[in-house]
Parts: C-alpha cells; structure tokens; sequence
C-alpha cells in the first residue's frame, strides 16, 4: 500500500503550513581545515510556512532553531560551537528567518528573501527553495508539502569570528557557511 496519496487539485488560496519536525532537518556545513565539510544538524526547531503555488510572491516563512540543539558527532566541538568564540548559545539561544519577498524561480522553485537573526546580528539572506512538492495526504490523512531549502552565509558577518592560521596555509574553520533545510509541512487546522 502506498504511504501518500495525491490531494485533491493544487488550492487556490495561500495555505499556513507547520514544519514537522519529525520528518524534517535543518543541517549546515563548513570547510574544516582547508580540506573537508563538516556537517551538523540542529535537532530542534519550529517555523511555519504560507504557500500559494498560483502565487508565489505570496510565500512567507517564519522559522527558529534551538542553537543549543547542534550536534556534529564530536561532543567537544559541539562544546565550542555553542560558545562564545560562535553561537553563544547561552546569550542568544534562537537563530531566527523571517521572509520579507519571494518570487518564483523556474517551475516549483522559489528565491525566498528575508532577515536570517544569528547571535543577536540580523543580516538579509536569500533561501533557494527547491522541488517543492505537490500537496500530499499521509498515512494518518494529514495534508503535506515538502522542499528542499538553502542559503550560503559568511559566519564572520554574524560575529563568529574565531579562527587560527595553519602553518601549511590557510584556516581551521572556513568563513562560508552552507545552511540546508529538509521540509515537510504539515497543513496547519483552520
């Protein structure tokens, strides 16, 4: 038996959506000493989503990611991100988005701009949303959409400036961030 079923025709007014977080992941990578990604997730986080596909310039999205919920598989390393020297968990505990303008960018794409808040500094950033998904009914008769989401960041313009010169060349941590967003979203009750 097949777990989706395709809904009834695309809707015609914009819909509020909720991420679920069950089915969803919000991940990040950085160059690390000049010669490989590292990746990490944040394993918790909340946002809505209101989505129109006949128009698009209507999209707004809203999110927020617990910054102490990090995790790379390297306890200690997870210890520095959520420092002072990056994140500073402790005094800014929420990275937030916050869309401002959207427009569509090629069939079931959008360039989604808004203010992406990291560390108390609010820079504006543009989220490519990709192969976004024709509306869906699960298995327990939820309505569902899915994307793929992505934007890149410079993580010195938000304060995180720490570094250390290698002696062959070059940096521990690289300055350019690749923040990636797995959504599905559920219907949200009217």
């Amino acid at each position: 038996m097949n777990a989706f079923t395709t809904a009834s025709a695309t809707p015609t007014t914009a819909t509020r959506w909720t991420l679920d977080p069950g089915h969803s992941a919000v991940g990040f990578t950085v160059r690390h000493l000049m010669i490989t990604n590292v990746r990490g997730e944040f394993e918790r986080f909340r946002g809505t989503v209101t989505y129109d596909p006949r128009r698009p310039e209507a999209t707004r999205i809203e999110a927020a990611i617990d910054v102490a919920s990090l995790n790379t598989r390297e306890g200690k390393r997870d210890a520095d991100l959520r420092s002072a020297l990056f994140f500073d968990a402790e005094n800014h505990p929420e990275m937030t988005f916050v869309s401002k303008t959207a427009r569509a960018a090629g069939e079931g794409n959008l360039e989604v701009t808004g203010d992406l808040t990291v560390r108390g500094t609010t820079h504006e950033v543009t989220l490519s949303v990709r192969d976004i998904s024709a509306e869906q009914v699960d298995m327990r008769g939820n309505p569902r959409l899915g994307a793929t989401a992505s934007t890149k960041i410079k993580r010195s313009d938000f304060g995180m400036t720490w570094n250390k010169a290698l002696e062959t060349g070059g940096v521990v941590v690289g300055d350019v961030v690749t923040i990636t967003l797995e959504a599905s979203l559920i219907k949200a009750a009217t």
